[in-house]
């Protein structure tokens, strides 16, 4: 049980739901009452994401700080959910030491009447990013990320560790792409995505192997919260993994991420993503091993086509039955509020249009005309 002198912030704070639907999680307050935290009053928030749902904990003494049940709907990873949970807690863990992600205060074990188990996190009061003002702090929390050390190669797992983070980056595209047939694009679309494929495997081809970091893998603007004091907190964490720390800014600053979620709207200029590549550069420090302007620009390239494909793969999938036996990757749209289904359809709609993949592929394109580093 952690103190609450050690809680940092938490949580996507969606305004509570009122109806307390415990009989949609029957065996949450016996996990709840088993971790310590039994006493709580227990508020679902508002459905704002195809992993998780969440549980406001609500403290009833002055002494005692609200937390937050994050209890999974699958696993992005295709992990069963004892791996999941492993992997989850293990993000939050080695994640806590940057100062900018909330605490884990328990893990909540999987049984027949919580199936996927759950995560109790510490809670965030703070505000979501505003763009393009708060790019400044999203960047020195992910510079405090990457500049942890790295733990030694027997002691990074359960994390991914991949030998070649480009190789496997572009495997993670690939197998993504190949639902890209069956997802009813536009020829236009298709034939940029496939042009944009080519260039990328031909590039990575060419590459060495690249330094790596503690990378979120996950960093677009609606995963974070800005703080009383004006950091923010990147408060979803399920992904991380040991790879290229140009994914993260990449994610923080695409198209595709400020405009996903409807609290962190924003469409960013040019001018303002090269602002937010000049922070991290200044608060990444020493570490001059990840400043590779090409392999920056090139992260962006690859996280917006992992962007899209994933797209693809969830136009592909949504339709379907959610998996009864609760076991690993699932995005059937019965797991959801359909307001969300609604608005995930019609970001899915826009990204891959032939417009919005045109606009991308000419903003990628005047910042290979300039030094991210500069």
């Amino acid at each position: 049980m952690i103190d609450k002198c050690d809680i940092t912030v938490m949580n996507k704070i969606a305004t509570p739901i009122q109806s307390t639907r415990e009989d949609e999680w029957p065996g949450l307050r016996t996990a709840l009452t088993a971790a310590g935290f039994g006493d709580r009053v227990l508020t679902p928030m508002a459905d704002t994401g195809l992993a998780h749902d969440h549980i406001w904990l609500k403290a009833r003494r002055d002494d005692q700080a609200d937390w937050v049940a994050r209890l999974p709907k699958q696993s992005q990873l295709d992990l069963d959910a004892k791996a999941n949970l492993s992997y989850q807690a293990c993000c939050f863990e080695r994640a806590a030491a940057s100062g900018h992600t909330p605490s884990l205060g328990a893990v909540l074990p999987p049984e027949e009447s919580l199936p996927r188990g759950g995560l109790v996190i510490a809670a965030v009061q703070g505000h979501a990013p505003r763009l393009p003002e708060d790019l400044t702090a999203i960047a020195h929390a992910l510079a405090s990320l990457h500049r942890l050390p790295l733990p030694s190669p027997e002691e990074r797992a359960p994390l991914l560790d991949p030998v070649s983070p480009w190789g496997d980056m572009l495997e993670e595209v690939s197998h993504q792409a190949a639902f890209l047939p069956q997802a009813g694009l536009d020829d236009d679309t298709l034939g940029q995505l496939q042009k944009e494929l080519a260039e990328l495997s031909a590039w990575v081809e060419t590459q060495p192997t690249t330094a790596k970091a503690l990378i979120s893998f996950d960093a677009h603007p609606g995963n974070f919260l800005i703080d009383p004091q004006g950091r923010a907190i990147l408060v979803d964490l399920e992904k991380c993994r040991y790879s290229l720390p140009g994914l993260d800014l990449a994610h923080a600053s695409l198209y595709t991420s400020t405009t996903w979620d409807t609290r962190t709207y924003a469409e960013l200029s040019v001018d303002e993503v090269h602002a937010l590549y000049r922070e991290w550069v200044k608060a990444i420090g020493n570490h001059r091993e990840y400043l590779d302007p090409q392999g920056l620009l090139q992260c962006r390239r690859a996280m917006w086509l992992w962007s899209v494909t994933w797209c693809a793969k969830w136009r592909s999938k949504y339709r379907r039955r959610r998996d009864e036996g609760a076991g690993g990757e699932d995005w059937s749209a019965e797991l959801s509020d359909p307001a969300l289904i609604d608005h995930v359809r019609d970001r899915v709609d826009h990204y891959l249009s032939p417009q919005i993949v045109t606009r991308v592929r000419k903003e990628w394109h005047e910042l290979a005309r300039r030094d991210l580093l500069d």
